[in-house]
């Protein structure tokens, strides 16, 4: 499980000190950066954040990564490159919706959100802060699973700046999506104590009907209508697109790359999760059983 430890308490109580002083509240963009800082500390300070969210995904590129050998049936493309292409998608996830719903369900119970509810600083910079972190961890991850993929499996890295932009477009537009959801699914989680287990289920399942672990074109038709529901088998289809050669495309669901539709997609799901996020977003602290 996630957790974190922030100095809120007492920069709410600065805050409220502040303004019975007469003090205007900071802007939203000075107030967003501290938020921010402030979340970069709390995770890289802590190791089971860095474990789980970090450090999972890269386990499983390694384990997974020693097992797939072979093709891709109908192409010349190795497995093990399907998997590592599909299994950045998955390390986004990890870091932007996994560990961000699970370290929202511990501040809640730790009284951090309500305490900011009532700090006198823009709301908005603890979103900002959130999507900083997510990025920034994002970036990490991604950097992280495919220096490992060139250096022990081969993975060729993108070979034109069209497929260096399709990465960048693709990581980002998945990651803000990915970060709005997990603010809207912690609305869902009770305490913290159930945060792991309402969470993680989520991130496998959508892990092996996404094109994760298996070549999408290889799983049941409805499987893959499901997962088209969802973010993350676009994401492994933006990535697929940047590491693996366009005749790899022959075998995708539409025979083609999709991009437009690819970033379509992610958009809508960041203004849904944007929406989504607002409508249930609560300045509570936790529940009382």
């Amino acid at each position: 499980m996630t957790t974190t430890t922030q100095p809120s308490g007492r920069a709410a109580m600065t805050a409220r000190k502040d303004a019975a002083q007469g003090r205007s509240m900071p802007g939203m963009w000075r107030a967003g950066l501290a938020r921010s800082g402030v979340e970069l500390k709390a995770f890289f300070r802590n190791k089971q954040s860095l474990i789980f969210t970090l450090l999972f995904p890269v386990l499983l590129l390694l384990v997974f990564g020693s097992i797939f050998s072979g093709t891709v049936k109908g192409t010349q493309t190795d497995v093990k490159q399907v998997f590592m292409a599909g299994i950045i998608a998955a390390g986004v996830m990890s870091t932007a919706f996994s560990g961000l719903a699970i370290s929202i369900a511990i501040e809640r119970d730790t009284g951090t959100i309500r305490r900011l509810g009532i700090a006198p600083m823009p709301k908005s910079a603890y979103f900002v802060g959130k999507l900083v972190r997510a990025v920034v961890t994002a970036v990490l991850e991604t950097v992280l699973l495919v220096g490992i993929a060139v250096v022990l499996f081969g993975l060729p890295l993108p070979s034109t700046a069209t497929r260096w932009a399709t990465l960048g477009w693709d990581l980002g537009l998945g990651t803000v999506a990915c970060s709005l959801i997990a603010v809207a699914y912690s609305a869902l989680i009770p305490n913290s104590r159930s945060a792991a287990a309402i969470v993680t289920p989520v991130f496998m399942v959508l892990q092996f009907i996404s094109g994760v672990f298996f070549p999408f074109n290889q799983l049941p038709s409805w499987m893959q209508g499901v997962a088209a529901l969802f973010p993350v088998k676009w994401m492994a289809q933006g990535f697929r697109s940047v590491f693996l050669p366009d005749s790899f495309a022959a075998v995708e669901p539409a025979g083609s790359w999709e991009l437009g539709r690819i970033a379509l997609l992610l958009a809508l799901w960041a203004l849904g999760g944007a929406v989504l996020s607002a409508l249930t977003f609560r300045w509570r602290g936790p529940r009382v059983n």
